[in-house]
């Protein structure tokens, strides 16, 4: 993996990845995401579903802790998960966890790793983990380690002990990489740890620096357990500390306002459960990330989305999420029955194959009537308006309006 920077402006980092695959053709630009999948599928997408989303991610997000379980028809196939799934042409990256899902504190170990499959815990060593990832044989896969510090405040003595474990379990993963033969073109993402002790986070990002790894995951920033202030702060100085020409990942983070904020600490690429998250509430994506509006039409696009963010924050607290977090201010509830008589569009000018074929009125009735269907038209506007803002993100570096942007993201937060 290759990361060429073609613009650094106060923390923010523009510029190419490429490399990426075990074939070695792809490229990807940064800022950036991961496409979120269950188990190599997107969440109700179906493969040529998905073919109908614009700016689709090239590198797919696969989570041990879905796989586990089929290591060993995986190992029977002998070809990769990859072809098992039908994305023989994606590039594959494998985190440790599903970032929609939070794991059970307290089950970790000097030796072993806990993650949560299908069929419960699984105790993982590093030798189990590499044998599995070599079965999996993924292009990207982020290494064992301690992230168990993220449940609430943690003393220095266990920031300290997962710092420890985690580069113990580094250097371990990267002995065994040498020994097996299907992981040798397999690229190994150290993780960074050290909850919200920042002495530790330093210590962390530093030492795995030094080790031969292709990126760095910022882990543990995921949930409410830290202030919004110590985020940031944890984010600035850890992240001065690695190397420019390496990747950052972080998991968890999906908010738009929250990305834009990591973005402007150096983080470089996110992983897209967001718009799951976002779907499984029964919501659609609405807010604008045009950082440079017509000016003839900005006050009447203001006025008529001020009024519906209004009127929508209200109605909200009548609407209980079926998602895994609460509804944020960047999302409308079609199952709201303000939206049965609503024939227009999800957000008017989307180009989205549910904005362009359906009406707000008949995913309502989707949902209100718990038609499959819902979760398929929701999943594919979401999609591609959060690929859009990414794009928009891209862009609005490149031509200097980033304060633009996030002045604009930032105003739907409130």
């Amino acid at each position: 993996m290759k990361l060429s920077l073609s613009k650094i402006v106060d923390g923010c980092r523009l510029g190419t990845l490429t490399n990426l695959s075990r074939k070695g053709v792809q490229s990807m630009d940064i800022p950036g995401c991961l496409l979120y999948t269950r188990m190599g599928s997107a969440p109700h997408l179906t493969h040529d579903t998905l073919q109908t989303v614009k700016g689709v991610p090239v590198v797919a997000q696969l989570s041990l802790s879905t796989l586990a379980d089929l290591h060993e028809v995986l190992a029977e196939y002998k070809e990769g998960a990859a072809k098992f799934i039908g994305m023989a042409e994606s590039v594959l990256y494998c985190s440790l966890h599903d970032p929609v899902i939070c794991s059970p504190p307290g089950y970790n170990n000097n030796k072993t790793v806990s993650i949560w499959g299908c069929g419960g815990r699984i105790e993982m060593t590093a030798s189990k983990f590499m044998t599995i990832q070599q079965v999996i044989q993924p292009d990207w896969f982020q290494c064992l380690s301690d992230g168990d510090t993220i449940a609430g405040e943690i003393s220095k003595k266990r920031a300290k002990k997962s710092v420890d474990r985690s580069l113990s379990f580094l250097d371990e993963c990267l002995q065994l990489q040498e020994e097996l033969p299907g992981l040798q073109k397999s690229l190994i993402i150290g993780v960074i740890e050290g909850g919200d002790v920042l002495e530790e986070r330093l210590r962390s990002a530093k030492e795995t620096a030094k080790r031969p790894v292709a990126g760095f995951i910022l882990d543990g920033f995921q949930g409410s357990a830290m202030t919004k202030e110590t985020k940031l702060q944890l984010l600035s100085s850890v992240t001065a500390e690695l190397p420019e020409e390496k990747p950052r990942l972080i998991h968890g983070i999906g908010r738009p306002d929250e990305v834009l904020e990591c973005v402007e600490r150096g983080v470089d690429i996110f992983d897209s459960c967001f718009p799951y998250q976002v779907t499984e509430r029964g919501c659609a994506l609405f807010f604008n990330y045009n950082y440079q509006p017509d000016p003839e039409t900005e006050v009447i696009q203001e006025n008529g989305q001020t009024d519906v963010r209004k009127e929508d924050d209200e109605k909200s607290e009548n609407v209980t999420p079926s998602g895994p977090q609460e509804m944020t201010h960047f999302e409308i509830c079609l199952k709201e029955k303000r939206y049965q008589d609503d024939f227009g569009p999800l957000v008017k000018g989307c180009s989205c194959y549910c904005c362009q074929n359906h009406s707000c009125a008949y995913i309502h009735h989707l949902l209100v009537t718990n038609e499959l269907l819902a979760g398929v038209l929701l999943m594919t506007h979401n999609f591609q308006h959060y690929f859009g803002f990414f794009c928009s993100i891209r862009d609005a570096l490149k031509e200097n309006k980033l304060d633009q942007l996030k002045k604009s993201v930032n105003s739907q937060a409130l």
